[in-house]
């Protein structure tokens, strides 16, 4: 068994939050991981686990772990965000998805850029370790440029300070994904008054492209396409099915992908 990552007797500087949803296979690699990454920083840390109505082993698999974990029944990304920032304890908030791998050079890097104090939060660049197509890594490309020029944090990893996360109400439970992307928006509002900016950090972020995999190309450009010229569709679970449903679940009525 994996020793615990986090000293539940010290107060933590900043909190990993994991969103999760019948993550058991993924799980484990991405907190492992972390914990070598957590090792890497000379702060104290922690994670919570916000699990959002698994039926796997989820919550069992982050407790091994020495995760602390949090329920949200309702099936929603922003929801289980949200719910994993309201029980965290630390000063600094990072959000990882549940099949992300962060570095310690990410980590130390997005902890640096809070404590200088004129960064209210931000993201890092998309890679993966993944095998993928050209097509794909092309994409990848394309959003990375994107993100930076327009200060978009990708869900996969975005950090801030707990104080903006609350002042700015966290993340919108209107929405049932791109989330990450109207409170990229938000939190660079609240910056700018206190001077600090938003950052897109240049370590990147290993996530996994399983979606990839569950999808066509055509299918993913069809998708994308819609949310891009028809954004109200952000707004209802039954036209996100990016985001809450997976090939191989035999229920996707109560499927929620968090990851």
């Amino acid at each position: 068994m994996t020793q615990p990552i986090q000293d539940h007797e010290s107060i933590p500087l900043y909190s990993v939050v994991i969103p999760a949803y019948n993550e058991e296979d993924y799980l484990p690699g991405t907190l492992d991981t972390l914990a070598d990454a957590m090792a890497q920083v000379p702060h104290p840390g922690e994670i919570v686990v916000a699990d959002n109505n698994s039926s796997d082993c989820t919550a069992d698999v982050a407790r091994e772990r020495g995760a602390r974990v949090v329920f949200e029944p309702d099936n929603q990304i922003s929801r289980a965000r949200n719910c994993g920032a309201s029980a965290a304890r630390g000063q600094y908030l990072i959000f990882v998805d549940a099949d992300t791998r962060v570095s310690g050079a990410l980590l130390c890097a997005a902890i640096e850029a809070l404590q200088g104090g004129q960064v209210c939060g931000g993201g890092a660049p998309v890679a993966s370790s993944d095998p993928a197509s050209r097509t794909v890594r092309l994409s990848m490309t394309f959003w990375n440029f994107v993100a930076r020029a327009l200060g978009w944090a990708a869900g996969s990893f975005v950090y801030c300070h707990r104080e903006a996360w609350s002042d700015i109400g966290g993340f919108s439970h209107e929405l049932y994904a791109s989330e990450e992307l109207d409170f990229s928006r938000r939190l660079k509002r609240w910056g700018r008054p206190r001077g600090m900016r938003f950052r897109i950090l240049s370590t990147p972020v290993d996530t996994s492209l399983r979606k990839a995999e569950w999808f066509t190309a055509r299918q993913l450009l069809t998708m994308m396409g819609q949310y891009a010229f028809m954004p109200w569709r952000l707004r209802q679970r039954k036209h996100c099915e990016l985001w809450y449903t997976r090939p191989d679940a035999q229920d996707e009525k109560h499927n929620g992908d968090t990851a």
